[in-house]
């Protein structure tokens, strides 16, 4: 099946306990589930697939992601059955898709740069617009060196330019921000699609962030909706009957990476199903359960 990754899952995670009746509590706890619906501890799941669906029409300010992705999965469904929505599948939508739903686009037309940002422009080779685009959503400017940006957005997330995106746009001028509300956005989609559908599937925002000290650039969540973007092991036992101390799996995380390597970055089919993937239960949320917080930063 084209687009589809398959892979052989051994995965024998038992479930997460409530960190504070474990007593780890010199910890911050992340909110963590158990297993998936109908699993049990030690139940190895047998395949994860990651499904992109067919293309959806050009997004605009106002649309109706939730009947776009209804629509998508419908049409898919009549030539691939494993586009039929099943209870614990996930749909990984792409941030830009949800920005320019919700307007979240700035024409660079309209944007006068400050001298701050003429001058690092000049410096770097960018765009002055952009860049004072960026200075804009920026709560806190951690670098800004060699002709990039490195931001803390309102949201929490460090990235690069503040999420301020010029890619996969419709015209030279146009540049997506992130959404206001990435967690509000998931469960706004997952809520419409629950109507149409009559199944309500997990939903994340994804977008790609970079790594420290690694090239390259993976996807990541902004926003979940229907379970825990986290799963906590921390005082259970490894497989060497080692107590864990420190091991919180960013699920959600890992979700939108093999989401992406389902559907490329060029290949125009923003939202993935993903099946398979065990997730912990829960309703929780990128930027509360996720985005550390800056009192655990050791770097700046």
């Amino acid at each position: 099946m084209a687009g589809t990754v398959t892979r052989s899952v051994e995965d024998d995670r038992p479930p997460a306990q409530d960190p504070a009746a474990r007593g780890d509590t010199h910890l911050p706890g992340p909110a963590a589930g158990g297993p998936p619906p109908g699993a049990t501890p030690g139940e190895v799941p047998g395949r994860l697939l990651a499904i992109p669906l067919p293309p959806l029409p050009d997004v605009r300010a106002g649309d109706d992601l939730a009947a776009l992705i209804a629509d998508a999965l419908r049409a898919g469904a009549a030539s691939d059955r494993e586009l039929v929505v099943r209870p614990g599948d996930v749909l990984v939508v792409t941030q830009k898709i949800v920005s320019k739903a919700e307007g979240r686009v700035v024409d660079l037309r309209t944007v006068t740069p400050r001298p701050e940002a003429v001058a690092f422009a000049g410096r770097g080779g960018r765009d002055p617009r952009q860049v004072e685009v960026v200075l804009r959503e920026a709560a806190q400017v951690v670098r800004m060196e060699r002709g990039v940006i490195v931001a803390r957005t309102r949201h929490g997330y460090v990235c690069a330019n503040a999420g301020v995106d010029a890619s996969n746009t419709d015209a030279p001028d146009l540049v997506t921000l992130l959404p206001d509300d990435p967690d509000g956005s998931a469960a706004r989609i997952r809520a419409g699609l629950a109507v149409l559908l009559g199944i309500e599937p997990a939903v994340v925002v994804a977008d790609s962030f970079g790594r420290p000290w690694r090239w390259g650039i993976t996807d990541v969540a902004l926003g979940v909706a229907g379970f825990a973007p986290l799963a906590d092991y921390r005082g259970l036992e490894d497989t060497g009957g080692r107590a864990m101390h420190a091991t919180v799996v960013a699920v959600a995380d890992e979700i939108c990476a093999a989401a992406e390597l389902a559907s490329g970055k060029t290949s125009r089919r923003p939202v993935v199903l993903v099946r398979g993937a065990p997730l912990p239960a829960g309703d929780g949320s990128v930027v509360r359960d996720v985005v550390m917080p800056e009192a655990f930063d050791l770097f700046t």
